[in-house]
């Protein structure tokens, strides 16, 4: 095979074609381009970070998870990942708890009113339902079905996947809502992570890690999230 490429590519050496190979692999890997935020580690990085309240750490199945209490915990930060993209995935392993109020902002990217990407929950009656909004100029959407409901107090993974034309939202791996939408880059803003960045609609429960991957993903490359509550 390598003997074939090097015909192929005019070169005389197997050793330069695995090189060639081997930077090929990086560079591909670069390409995934995750931006990962572990909330526990997050929380401890005083750098960018302006913490609201006092969320605490607790134990999960899944490692050292963040508690948000739904009155005043909070992380913002001096950060907006989604700055230039085009096309991304968001995704968040989390808890909402049981007696949180009906509006619930987790995840919010952008500026306050302009240009921005939220992750929202509505909790009523022991269970909740997913909002994936955002808005790109003068388009907005809000992705939400009232009817796709999930129990509250239980791990959840949620993912948010945007590109240039299209939107829709998964729960737990599982495809819910997709529409067509035409999304030009947020450049500008800031994060706040258990609240909207304006400090209205507090989130409760927990919250384990979120992901920003800059391309569309498929469910079998989301994060790894099992069915242990």
């Amino acid at each position: 095979m390598l003997k074939q490429i090097c015909k192929y590519l005019k070169i005389k050496s197997l050793k330069a074609v695995v090189c060639l190979l081997i930077v090929f692999g990086a560079y591909s890997c670069l390409g995934q381009n995750y931006e990962t935020w572990d909330l526990v580690s997050l929380s401890k990085n005083t750098v960018g970070l302006e913490l609201s309240g006092s969320p605490k750490v607790v134990s999960s199945p899944h490692g050292e998870s963040l508690s948000f209490n739904g009155i005043d915990d909070a992380l913002f930060l001096n950060q907006m990942p989604l700055k230039d993209l085009e096309t991304f995935t968001v995704e968040m392993i989390f808890k909402p708890a049981i007696d949180g109020s009906f509006e619930q902002r987790v995840l919010h990217m952008g500026e306050v009113s302009g240009d921005r990407m939220l992750l929202e929950i509505r909790a009523l009656n022991g269970h909740w339902y997913f909002d994936g909004f955002v808005k790109s100029g003068e388009n907005k959407k809000a992705l939400v079905d009232e009817a796709l409901i999930h129990e509250l107090g239980v791990w959840h993974h949620v993912a948010f996947v945007i590109d240039k034309h299209r939107l829709t939202t998964y729960v737990n791996g599982v495809k819910e809502l997709q529409e067509a939408f035409e999304f030009s880059p947020i450049q500008t803003g800031r994060t706040s992570i258990g609240v909207r960045l304006n400090k209205r609609s507090w989130f409760k429960g927990d919250v384990f890690k979120i992901r920003i991957t800059p391309k569309v993903l498929k469910p079998k490359d989301f994060m790894s999230f099992g069915k242990i509550n």
